[in-house]
C-alpha cells in the first residue's frame, strides 16, 4: 500500500508560505490577517478553529476570531468587508440555522471570501485545492483516467467537481444515495470521496491499483472518522490517504494560501488607487 501523506506535503507548503508572509510584509508593508466568525458551540469546530490559528501563527498571519449570534453576522461582516487590515474573511459552518446558509457567505466580499463559498468567489476552494495538491504532489496522473467523485456536497463535492472539469479531466459525481456504489467504483482508476458517512467505501468496492482520496469528515462513537472502512487499509495493492494526515493539514494550507493570494491583491489594489 502507498500512503498520500498530506502531512508531509504540508511541512513544504508551510515553509513556503512562511517565507511568503515574510516578503509581503519587508517588501510592501502589509500584515496579512483572516478573520473567522463562528456562531455555534461545538468542540469539533473550536478544535478546527484552534488549528487555524496556531498555522496562521507559526507563519506569521494574524487570525481574528468572533464568536457570535448568528443574527450578528451581517453587521460584522459589513464592517470586516470595509476593514482594509482584513485580507480574508471566513464563516465557519455550520450555522445554528443552516438554511441560512447561502444568504450569509454571500455577504463576504468576494476578494475577501478565502473559503470560496460565495456564488462569486475568485478563489479556489480550499478543501478541493488540497486534494489536487496531494495528488500533483504524488504524481498522480489524472490524464485518461476514469475518476469517480462520491459527493456533492458544498464544500468539496460540488467545488471539486468544477475545479476537476475546469482542468479538462473526465469526471463521474455519485453520492451516498446511488444505487450500487460498487457498480461505479470497481472501475474507477482513482475514487475521491467526500460524504461524511462512515464506511461508505469498503475493499470489495475498490480494484486493484486504484488510487483513493478520502476526504469525508464524521463522528462516530465520539471520534472523527473518514468514509473508508477501517479494514481497507488491509490492501496492499492500492494508494491511499491515510487515516489522519490526508487532505485535511493541506486543506488548511491551502487556506492560507488563498489569504496570502488576497493580501497581495489588496496591496495590487491600492497601489492602482493611487
Amino acid at each position: 500500500m502507498k500512503l498520500l501523506n498530506g502531512r508531509e506535503l504540508a511541512g513544504f507548503i508551510k515553509e513556503r508560505q512562511a517565507q511568503e508572509v515574510r516578503g509581503i510584509r519587508q517588501e510592501h508593508g502589509i500584515s496579512p490577517k483572516l478573520a473567522i466568525i463562528q456562531c455555534i458551540d461545538d468542540p469539533v469546530i473550536d478544535t478546527y478553529v484552534r488549528l487555524k490559528k496556531a498555522y496562521g501563527s507559526d507563519i506569521g498571519i494574524e487570525v481574528e476570531h468572533h464568536k457570535i449570534a448568528q443574527t450578528e453576522i451581517a453587521k460584522l461582516l459589513q464592517k470586516l468587508n470595509e476593514d482594509t487590515t482584513v485580507h480574508g474573511i471566513i464563516v465557519q459552518l455550520p450555522l445554528v440555522d443552516p438554511t441560512a446558509t447561502d444568504e450569509v457567505v454571500n455577504l463576504v466580499a468576494p476578494p475577501k471570501d478565502v473559503d470560496a463559498l460565495g456564488a462569486s468567489a475568485v478563489y479556489d476552494a480550499a478543501t478541493p485545492m488540497a486534494i489536487m495538491w496531494l495528488l500533483a504532489g504524488y504524481n498522480i496522473d489524472l490524464r485518461g483516467k476514469k475518476i469517480v467523485l462520491i459527493g456533492r456536497g458544498k464544500l468539496v463535492g460540488a467545488p471539486l467537481e468544477k475545479l476537476l472539469r475546469s482542468s479538462g479531466y473526465d469526471v463521474e459525481i455519485v453520492d451516498r444515495g446511488t444505487d450500487d456504489l460498487s457498480e461505479y467504483t470497481l472501475t474507477a482508476d482513482i475514487i475521491i470521496t467526500a460524504t461524511g458517512s462512515p464506511a461508505i467505501l469498503y475493499p470489495a468496492m475498490i480494484k486493484h491499483g486504484a488510487v483513493v482520496v478520502d476526504a469525508g469528515v464524521a463522528s462516530e462513537d465520539g471520534k472523527t472518522v473518514g468514509d473508508v472502512a477501517p479494514e481497507l487499509y488491509d490492501r496492499d495493492d492500492i494508494t491511499i490517504t491515510p487515516a489522519k494526515g490526508g487532505v485535511g493539514p493541506l486543506t488548511v494550507c491551502a487556506l492560507f494560501e488563498n489569504v496570502i493570494r488576497a493580501a497581495r491583491q489588496s496591496y495590487l489594489q491600492s497601489k492602482d488607487q493611487q
